[in-house]
Order: structure tokens, then sequence, then C-alpha cells
């Protein structure tokens, strides 16, 4: 008998890896969609319901100062949604930039397989 293992048992050792590394793949995938889903409902309804408060607030800013500011109070809002839309612009361009690329656990463990492998 000799000591190297045969092409069967390799063939066996590469696609029992490659199956663990595809399951993790798949579980992965799965966890991201679900992600995903998740933060575009919750952000749809946050903002959703953010537009109805600063309507209605800048509607009742209008109402009360109609007589004496109106014109100032009209500026003073657009300023405001202004600035607000360039901080959260500002904040979710620096969170896509700083996010951690997606499938980063199954590139981790196939750099780990490559090392192992390689000699």
């Amino acid at each position: 008998m000799s000591n190297s293992p045969s092409p069967r048992r390799l063939g066996a050792a590469l696609l029992g890896l490659l199956q663990g590394h595809v399951a993790l793949l798949a579980h992965e995938l799965e966890d991201q969609r679900n992600q995903a889903l998740r933060a575009l409902l919750l952000g749809g309804m946050c903002f959703s319901f953010a537009l109805l408060l600063l309507f209605g607030l800048s509607v009742l800013l209008l109402v009360l100062y109609w007589d004496s500011h109106r014109l100032a109070v009209a500026i003073g809002l657009c300023l405001f949604h202004g600035l607000g839309l360039l901080t959260c612009g500002t904040w979710l361009l620096r969170s896509l930039r700083n996010a951690e690329p997606p499938f980063s656990a199954t590139l981790e463990e196939l750099q780990c397989d490559r090392e192992q492998l390689l000699p």
C-alpha cells in the first residue's frame, strides 16, 4: 500500500469541502436576503412616517405664522429640509462605503482552505 491518497479519496475530500462552502454560501444568501427585505420594509415605513411628520409640522408652522412671518417661515423650512437631506444623504453614502462585503465568511473559509491546501 502506498502512502499517497487515492484519487477517489481526494475527490471525495474536495467534494466535501465544496459542499460545505456551497451550504455556507446558501445560508449567507438567505441571511442577506432577509436582512435586505427587513431593512427595506422598515426603512420605507420610517420614511413614510417621517415625511408625514415633516409635512404636518411645516403646515403647522406656516399656519401659526401666516399673518406675521410667512415668507421667513417658508424659507426657514426649506433650508431646514435641505440641510436634513444633505445630512442624511452624506450619512447614507458613508454607511454604504463602509459596509462589510457580502459573503465575507465564505470568502474567509475559501482563503483558509486555499492556504491549507497549498504548500
